[in-house]
């Protein structure tokens, strides 16, 4: 029986980690002077340990909250807030929590959708917050790049456009978003269709274990080091930094946008766009948004970004996807860098500094995703415009994000993310409101409600067996431990396959081999397998 493997295989780790495991009951006093007597003195501890007491600890909490819905009085709160300013402090943090049996969470920059990094619900926890270590350096000669976890993409894309205007990196399209959650799960943005994702552009990483250890990709070994690209990288340590490929592009690139009000002809398009997105020459991305327009009307908008000038651009079109009608006066011509603040909605003309920016949002919002793997009816394209009607879609967003190109070569084992050929694009269904609606939870609900009647009328239509969902648009609704009549591994179970399909059964392996004591957990993380035998 392969549970009884695991439990012979791993019995000498449980023994090394055992003077590690304090019996006794949380106690947060002794954590924290565990901290202050190990923190190096080349440091400030007061500049690393954040209490309740502090006065600084609820602007530090609050600075990455990113979803305003997790900020209402009622959601726990962390007993304390480390910030580290080194690799070691890490360690520290790390190995005082294990011997006082303190849970913790790590924070990048906070953009969790359901506040995973910040939050935890049944017991005490600190968060370890890593906006201090977020240096960016780079070898153009060899086109890498090491890129601390506490970074934001924004950060990296403005480190790379003042170095070239040649190379980047194919991360997300939203700057403030870290790092950290996005690379451990994945992480696209515009270049997907060329480059693939950006944990599949990672070549290297810096982790802190479970017993404190710093590894390397050599010393954690090839099973490790493929867990946290794609697999979610809090289930398995901290990443303290990754090593990236930087990828070429073009001087020139082009960028465009076409919005249609008309109904009838926005469902023409989309329909069209189903069957050319994913098909045309990897060098073009065209991505398909439902929204409402500046003077509250539903309209559907194509952004686009050509990897070449203008004209060879326009050509294409017309030979691949004439229904649009894309002219010259919708494309602008500029380089990739600038491709990124012009996706970000900056306005024109704006420097390349705001990238840097650690702006927090100041609404609430809810999201769910789908995979579709084959071309939906016109009618349910009318639905999702009819629901976008309501009165809880007027700050919401349907996104159709194409697949195909390199996303179709990777095999779905090559790491976590599975959801490779065979998916012609994903699907998020996303509600926005303002925060100070929060106050009302039944302000709140019918926003709620709302995402999940749009992702209830989508079940005909999307991916099934298992109906896919990507890890970094955690979803709560899909299941959470509950620790009641079933083993954490098949609670687990429920979920996981939605987010890594056959690539869960892989991922529990490596956890039970690198954390078997499930020290590193959340709602939604990869179960320990001796964990689970434990709870039968």
């Amino acid at each position: 029986m392969e549970s009884l493997s695991f439990l012979l295989s791993f019995s000498f780790f449980l023994l090394s980690l055992s003077p590690l495991v304090s019996s006794h009951v949380t106690n947060h006093d002794d954590f924290l002077n565990c901290l202050s007597r190990r923190i190096n003195d080349n440091t400030t501890p007061s500049k690393v340990i954040h209490t309740s007491k502090d006065s600084s600890f609820f602007s530090i909490l609050d600075s990455s909250t990113q979803n305003q819905r997790l900020s209402v009085p009622t959601t726990p709160k962390p007993v304390s807030i480390i910030t580290p300013v080194q690799a070691t402090d890490v360690q520290t943090v790390i190995r005082c929590a294990r011997v006082h049996g303190i849970h913790v969470r790590t924070r990048s920059n906070g953009h969790g959708y359901e506040g995973q990094s910040y939050v935890a619900y049944n017991k005490p926890f600190v968060v370890i917050d890593l906006r201090y270590l977020r240096s960016i350096t780079f070898d153009v000669d060899n086109r890498t790049g090491w890129v601390q976890t506490g970074a934001t993409a924004g950060e990296l894309y403005y480190e790379i456009g003042k170095t070239t205007k040649t190379l980047a990196f194919p991360a997300g399209t939203h700057p403030t978003v870290g790092v950290g959650g996005q690379f451990s799960g994945g992480g696209y943005g515009t270049l997907l269709r060329k480059y693939g994702l950006a944990a599949d552009n990672v070549i290297d990483a810096l982790v802190v274990d479970a017993r404190g250890r710093i590894l390397d990709r050599q010393a954690m070994g090839e099973d490790y080091f493929w867990a946290i690209r794609g697999g979610g990288g809090s289930s398995f340590g901290v990443v303290l930094s990754w090593k990236i490929r930087l990828v070429d592009v073009p001087p020139t690139v082009t960028v465009f946008k076409v919005s249609k009000t008309s109904e009838n002809q926005a469902v023409q398009i989309i329909n069209k766009w189903q069957y050319v997105a994913d098909k045309v020459t990897d060098d073009l991305f065209i991505r398909a948004t439902l929204e409402r327009s500046n003077d509250n009307t539903v309209q559907a908008s194509f952004s686009g970004l050509y990897l070449g000038p203008v004209n060879d651009l326009l050509v294409l079109m017309e030979v691949k996807f004439p229904i649009l009608g894309l002219e010259a006066e919708d494309c602008t011509e500029m380089s990739w860098i600038e491709s990124v603040l012009w996706f970000a909605d900056y306005p024109k003309g704006e420097s390349l500094g705001v990238l840097a920016n650690r702006e927090r949002s100041s609404l609430s919002f809810k999201g769910k995703d789908d995979f579709v793997q084959e071309p939906i009816p016109e009618s349910a394209v009318r639905g999702l415009w009819r629901r976008l009607e309501a009165p809880e879609g007027s700050l919401a967003k349907i996104i159709l994000t194409p697949l195909g190109g390199k996303m179709s070569e990777i095999a779905e084992h090559e790491t976590p993310f599975p959801h490779r050929e065979g998916n012609l694009y994903e699907i998020q269904y996303l509600a926005h409101w303002r925060g100070e609606e929060d106050k009302n939870k039944r302000e709140t609900q019918k926003y709620l409600n709302w995402v999940d009647s749009v992702y209830g009328f989508m079940t005909p239509y999307v991916s099934k067996s298992p109906r896919g969902a990507y890890v970094n648009f955690m979803d709560i609704d899909l299941g959470m431990y509950l620790g009641k009549e079933k083993s954490k591994y098949e609670e687990g179970k429920s979920w996981g396959v939605k987010y890594f399909k056959n690539n869960f059964e892989r991922l529990v392996r490596v956890k039970t081999s690198v954390d078997p004591t499930d020290f590193f957990c959340d709602e939604q993380s990869i179960p320990a397998l001796l964990e689970s035998l434990n709870d039968m």
